[in-house]
């Protein structure tokens, strides 16, 4: 570097000491001043965002809001699990009596018996023994034109029969449905009136029959009846089949 440019550098450098010197021992300008920005650099580029700071402590409590309005009513829950049964409580007082109620029937709604005694000596053997003297017969279930019983009433009957045993043997025998269930046998003791008697219990379907006749041949008829002996037949329904009627 030579000749008039080497003269303006020279000269540029005796200069800026003195201007340095001398703005030292005057106010700072401000930086805002045209000869600042004559001495600063362009500016820079913004800088990247700090970190966030600590959070701060927690304020007071304001003041209570007002009372805001009712919202909406939810949907319904969900059934809850039954709770344990609690205490039983004190006995009540007993209640006033309830009105009278009304009459009912009778227990005994179905009836059925019978009770006969025989007028003729020695019947005849191996038939019914028709009884026509009537003790009792009020539901027309024995027929003294027969001899028979004939069940209304599906049920369990009684039947029972004493006889007046003279002159001969007794046997006799009780009828259900063409079939003999028991038998009755009394010996004949000469100058003696004797007595031959029977019972059961039969369980009797509605058509079944039940009578009493002479069992084998005339040598065994000693049934006799008079004005002072009796000969008598007699049943009735203990109870019903409930699951029929």
């Amino acid at each position: 570097m030579s000749g008039p440019a080497s003269f303006l550098l020279c000269s540029l450098l005796l200069v800026i000491p003195h201007c340095t010197e001398v703005a030292t021992q005057e106010v700072q300008p401000d930086p805002k001043t045209p000869c600042a920005n004559w001495m600063g650099g362009a500016p820079g580029y913004p800088g990247h965002n700090g970190l966030p700071g600590r959070d701060g402590k927690d304020g007071k409590d304001g003041l209570k809001g007002e009372k805001g309005e009712e919202g909406p009513q939810g949907p319904k829950g969900d059934q809850g699990e039954m709770g344990v049964p609690g205490r039983e409580g004190p006995r009540g007082f007993p209640g006033y009596p309830g009105q009278k109620g009304e009459k009912g029937e009778g227990s005994f709604v179905y009836r059925s018996a019978f009770s006969v005694g025989l007028t003729e000596r020695a019947p005849h053997p191996n038939v019914p023994i028709r009884f026509s003297k009537i003790f009792y017969n009020e539901q027309n279930h024995y027929d003294a034109s027969t001899g028979k019983f004939l069940c209304s009433i599906p049920g369990t009957y009684y039947f029972a029969y004493h006889l007046t045993v003279y002159l001969t043997d007794v046997k006799v025998s009780l009828y259900k449905k063409d079939k003999a269930v028991i038998f009755t046998y009394d010996q004949f003791q000469k100058n003696n009136v004797d007595q031959a008697s029977g019972s059961v219990l039969l369980h009797l379907s509605s058509g079944d029959e039940v009578w009493l006749q002479v069992y084998g041949e005339g040598d065994n008829n000693g049934v006799y009846a008079d004005n002072i002996n009796d000969s008598t037949f007699m049943g009735f329904l203990l109870y019903p089949d409930l699951d029929v009627h």
